[in-house]
């Protein structure tokens, strides 16, 4: 068995998407189930189609070149000549903020907009501006860019998982950017502590958030981004392998 990809959280919590035999199936990761996974060798998840699954061999993972989907749109600032159909869509800018205090503009199809900002893991964000075509959304998201940034990284937005948006300093950004709405999302995770990022399939499932699942195991919490996941052959039966312990592990 296999982890050939992920669904992260929206409107319902996150899912692994295993293989077997060339059928895909769905581990959904509701709160409060148990994982029971030793991750073995990591190659190429090869290709999904609905509930098929196509194997690659491959040492290249998550994805060989083959089987690397390639984005025309990941860098775009604006200056292509739309290649995508969806380019001519009237698009979204919006700010996503993570706790305490890391925010990143984006762009996205105006109906995607709370769907997208639910998939990063956002805890506030703010709709700036509608337009007409992913273009111009990406000519403005590049001016902001230069200010705020445009990409976070899973293990920083992890840093904060047990920590509340900073009020102060999202009201300063909303009052200098004026939005057209905002957003504030709930997880429940009920963290006290920050989990430990770390990569492994064993524990019970406290929660999900954006593409990351927060585990239980021994007392000790950690936080997985599923995409670190892809790739990996699965055996049934919990790790043995040594984990580093929280502090909560000994209070």
């Amino acid at each position: 068995m296999q982890v050939v990809g992920y669904r992260a959280r929206v409107d319902k919590h996150a899912a692994l998407l295993l293989a077997e035999g060339g059928s895909v199936t769905t581990e959904r990761l509701d709160p409060d189930t148990d994982l029971s996974y030793t991750l073995g060798e990591r190659h190429c998840a090869g290709a999904v189609d609905g509930d098929r699954h196509f194997r690659c061999d491959s040492d290249s993972a998550p994805y060989c070149p083959e089987h690397t989907d390639i984005w025309p749109c990941a860098r775009c600032t604006g200056d292509c000549n739309k290649p995508l159909d969806t380019c001519d869509e009237e698009h979204a800018v919006y700010l996503a903020a993570f706790a305490p205090d890391v925010i990143k503009v984006g762009v996205t199809r105006s109906w995607r907009l709370e769907t997208r900002l639910r998939e990063q893991g956002a805890d506030r964000a703010a709709h700036l501006r509608t337009v007409a075509d992913g273009r111009i959304a990406r000519q403005v998201e590049a001016d902001i860019a230069t200010e705020l940034g445009d990409r976070v990284r899973v293990p920083r937005k992890i840093s904060g998982f047990d920590q509340s948006v900073d009020t102060d300093w999202w009201a300063s950004l909303c009052e200098r950017y004026d939005p057209l709405s905002t957003y504030e999302f709930e997880y429940d995770l009920s963290l006290s502590e920050r989990p430990m990022a770390e990569t492994l399939a064993t524990g019970t499932v406290r929660g999900t958030k954006g593409r990351v699942a927060v585990l239980e195991n021994n007392d000790s919490v950690y936080a997985v981004d599923l995409r670190q996941l892809v790739g990996y052959e699965l055996s049934d039966g919990g790790t043995d392998r040594d984990l580093q312990s929280s502090l909560g592990a000994f209070g």
